[in-house]
């Protein structure tokens, strides 16, 4: 549900929006800045740890959730994967960046919580063997595109929301069920990497957006 005109305003964008959620100080350009406290960066301002967010359904086309992770209370962590697929479009995607279990970085901060390696997020995509495994309620499916790591301690990953184009749950007839995810591992200079990726994507949806428009 969204709380007031001035967020609605926000959501009128035909092809959707991007959402840097917890975005502090530093809400990247282009995208809607989602955080617990008000500064200039921020356009909405939610704890994103209270659910849900005052975001419509299948409006992001693309969720950036930047050393966040790290921050959330485990308990919460479900509700947040299943709160971003709920807001996420059926061609969006959800970029995730955090510091990698055991690293430095993850011991950097003293008010970080147990941080992720290539297992983790395994556990939100039916193509492996732990979202099966989870005999409780399974977490709404998500699609692993790419998993890395670098030499800084982070790791990166892009996810896709396994859903049809009415917000409902889609999955594979037959999953195709392994123990472990391929993750590259980058040790050119981290900027450039994901200067490439940006991008990369900046350009996928640039096209996208002219098709709709000529639609």
């Amino acid at each position: 549900m969204v709380k007031s005109s001035k967020y609605r305003d926000l959501f009128k964008k035909k092809s959707g929006i991007k959402l840097d959620v917890g975005c502090g100080h530093n809400r990247q350009k282009g995208f809607v800045g989602m955080d617990m406290f008000k500064h200039a960066d921020v356009d909405i301002v939610h704890d994103i740890q209270k659910f849900p967010w005052p975001v419509p359904n299948d409006v992001c086309f693309q969720i950036l959730l930047s050393h966040v992770w790290e921050h959330i209370e485990p308990k919460y962590r479900f509700k947040l994967m299943d709160e971003m697929w709920r807001i996420c479009r059926h061609d969006g995607q959800l970029l995730i960046s955090c510091p990698y279990a055991g690293s430095s970085l993850e011991a950097a901060h003293p008010a970080h919580y147990l941080c992720p390696n290539e297992m983790t997020f395994t556990f939100f995509d039916p193509d492996y063997r732990l979202w099966h495994a989870c005999s409780y309620k399974k977490p709404l499916p998500w699609k692993i595109i790419t998993i890395r790591t670098n030499m800084t301690g982070n790791i990166e990953l892009i996810m896709e929301p396994r859903k049809d184009k009415k917000g409902k749950p889609m999955m594979q007839a037959k999953a195709k069920v392994q123990d472990y995810v391929k993750v590259e591992i980058k040790d050119k200079d981290e900027k450039k990497a994901e200067k490439e990726q940006e991008e990369k994507l900046i350009s996928h949806y640039e096209k996208r957006d002219k098709q709709e428009s000529k639609a």
